[in-house]
């Protein structure tokens, strides 16, 4: 692994300059600073938080994630919107999301669940890693680089209402990691589990099992970034473990919930075809040979900005690494010419093509090979009707 430089982040579209330079008045809405906003919001929004232990002295131990903070009074965890509040935790982001949007549910990615239909996405402000890369930065990374990240009063309810107007099969919680609102997801997805709605997670994957087992009786599917499988890389680049990770992968699939993994490749960090032969290995053997690994280009963001987008050619070894592994369904992202369609695990015969996010059904009949009956696995995959779309 490379040596890493974070490099200060790149100012947003119209700014003037990096983002930790500009002035409060670039925000017009407002001539307060963003830490007397963001002081402002955690006094407005903070409700009582769920997986939290209490220690001595008033101290709080927060057990939604592997760094189970133990936080002070008037402290907040890693993740900065978790909280003790007089020795109890809570969230300071219930219902107040900062994005929703209904996705193709191919965008997550996720392949093997409904293909074709739409996933109602939602996000608070707030993440528990701080990847230089991230592509979310402006809402993930906010109170970190002492930005705002302005939310927007989203109850649970009213992300059902917003799914099902939007004619979504699910509710995705995305684009920052949900594990840090697992409040704001625990009650929306009972909500849709009532509407006829199914809960997929995109994640890290740096749940404890606690959470796991909160999580697993609503939710139906996650993608999880395997983001190496170098613990130096977790613990100098995103400030975090592998082992729990792994745990959480391995623990998801024990609990019943459909796993596809993505892994981004990062040119001279995370892309040795050793490392990643290990990575493709352990994922044919702890979590079977039929999981899903989606391995993607890197561009240039945020902080990590002194690198080259991943050559196209690291990525197609990638997907020749995990198919000599055993996986039978590996896909490469972020390439204008990428091989995502799915084929059948047992003859090869093309079950399902994709161009962008739009999916095709080719030989998938009632979620089985029209061409030697062997089933695709994954969730939803019997609904689609005859048009490729889900009933």
């Amino acid at each position: 692994m490379r040596p890493i430089t974070h490099r200060p982040a790149a100012p947003r579209p119209g700014s003037s300059g990096p983002a930790s330079a500009r002035s409060a008045s670039a925000h017009p809405a407002s001539e307060r600073s963003a830490s007397e906003r963001s002081a402002s919001a955690r006094s407005a929004s903070a409700s009582p938080a769920i997986l939290g232990l209490a220690e001595s002295d008033g101290a709080v131990r927060c057990v939604a994630c592997a760094h189970r903070c133990l936080i002070r009074p008037g402290r907040a965890g890693i993740c900065r919107v978790r909280e003790n509040r007089d020795g109890r935790l809570v969230t300071l982001v219930f219902g107040e999301a900062v994005a929703a949007n209904a996705d193709p549910i191919e965008k997550k990615p996720l392949f093997h669940v409904y293909p074709g239909s739409v996933a109602f996405s939602i996000a608070t402000r707030g993440c528990n890693f701080h990847c230089p890369h991230c592509q979310n930065w402006t809402i993930s990374q906010a109170e970190r680089d002492g930005l705002s990240a302005p939310a927007f009063r989203l109850p649970p309810k009213a992300v059902v209402a917003g799914a099902l107007a939007a004619g979504s099969r699910s509710i995705a919680y995305t684009y920052t990691e949900p594990t840090v609102f697992i409040e704001y997801v625990v009650e929306t997805a009972r909500l849709a589990a009532q509407a006829g709605l199914a809960n997929i997670l995109v994640t890290n994957g740096y749940q404890t099992p606690e959470a796991l087992d909160v999580l697993a009786p609503l939710v139906q599917a996650a993608n999880v970034d395997l983001k190496s499988f170098d613990d130096r890389f977790y613990r100098k680049v995103l400030g975090a473990r592998l082992a729990p990770v792994l745990a959480s992968l391995a623990g998801m699939r024990q609990r019943g919930i459909w796993v596809e993994v993505t892994t981004l490749l990062i040119p001279g960090l995370n892309d040795d075809p050793d490392e990643l032969s290990r990575l493709a290995g352990w994922i044919a053997a702890e979590l079977g040979a039929e999981t899903p690994w989606h391995v993607s280009r890197f561009f240039p963001t945020y902080r990590l900005t002194d690198l080259d987008p991943t050559p196209v050619a690291t990525v197609e070894r990638a997907v020749a690494i995990g198919r000599a592994a055993g996986l039978r369904h590996v896909y490469s992202g972020n390439l204008a010419e990428g091989d995502e369609d799915t084929r059948c695990a047992d003859c090869g015969e093309t079950l399902i093509r994709r161009r962008g996010f739009r999916s095709v059904r080719a030989a998938l009949v009632g979620g089985r090979c029209a061409r030697c009956g062997h089933s695709l696995a994954g969730v939803g995959l019997d609904e689609w009707d005859q048009s490729g779309a889900v009933s």
